[in-house]
């Protein structure tokens, strides 16, 4: 019986695609690097997707990614700026930005009178925070599970093994991680994470991606307001 959901934050509760491409407009703008251009977030999706892939292994600290950051995209797109300055601007733009998916708030209406819901999310603990708070989000939620302040990212399992000490923490009938279902849009990070740790599964997935057969969902959906039907 599901007693618990887990939801990640970036591009399942609050689209972190679109808070980038109106950052790169501003941002270009701002500092006159030049002009933008819509092919250049698919330079920013490659490449930042690679330095998290890096964090997700241990290879790489979130420290370390904003240091590198901006300058490997800006000299990928050919143009030439001060990425660690760049990568400060990004931070104060995130910070502020909490531009919700479609159906985000009420799929957290929905839910959170049948379940304990939570975060679990990779990224700066104050920063996560706010933008929930922006959106109107934090309301909902029991309790954040957050990297920076767990001290280990998913998809490990002392990230995993944290939100559950904190999760059963105070109560008389413990909850199993097969009572919990983390919900997200990273195979790697979410699905596999909480597929390993004995977890049920929810892919959010609005582009269609292709699921390995090696990674297991229990449900797949392409709209948030879906939750409605499964759960």
């Amino acid at each position: 019986m599901l007693k618990a959901i887990l939801f990640d934050i970036d591009n399942t509760l609050l689209s972190f695609d679109e808070s980038v491409k109106q950052f790169m407009k501003i941002g270009f703008k701002k500092f006159h690097i030049g002009e933008y251009k819509d092919d250049m977030f698919s330079v920013f999706t490659r490449i930042n997707n690679s330095l998290w892939q890096s964090i997700e292994k241990g290879e790489l600290s979130f420290e370390e990614l904003q240091e590198i950051r901006w300058n490997k995209i800006l000299e990928s797109i050919g143009l030439s700026f001060d990425g660690v300055l760049f990568e400060k601007y990004f931070r104060e733009f995130l910070f502020e930005s909490a531009i919700a998916e479609d159906g985000a708030v009420g799929a957290l209406e929905y839910l959170y009178k049948k379940y304990l819901l939570f975060v679990a999310s990779n990224g700066p603990y104050k920063q996560q925070v706010n933008r929930l708070r922006r959106s109107g989000m934090l309301p909902f939620f029991s309790n954040l599970f957050i990297s920076e302040e767990i001290g280990s990212s998913k998809p490990s399992s002392n990230f995993f093994d944290e939100c559950m000490k904190r999760i059963n923490a105070g109560k008389k009938t413990r909850i199993w991680p097969n009572e919990v279902m983390i919900i997200g849009d990273s195979l790697s990070s979410d699905i596999t994470g909480g597929m390993r740790y004995g977890m049920q599964t929810c892919f959010y997935n609005p582009t269609n991606k292709c699921v390995p057969d090696s990674v297991t969902v229990n449900y797949q959906i392409g709209a948030l307001n879906e939750l409605k039907s499964i759960l």
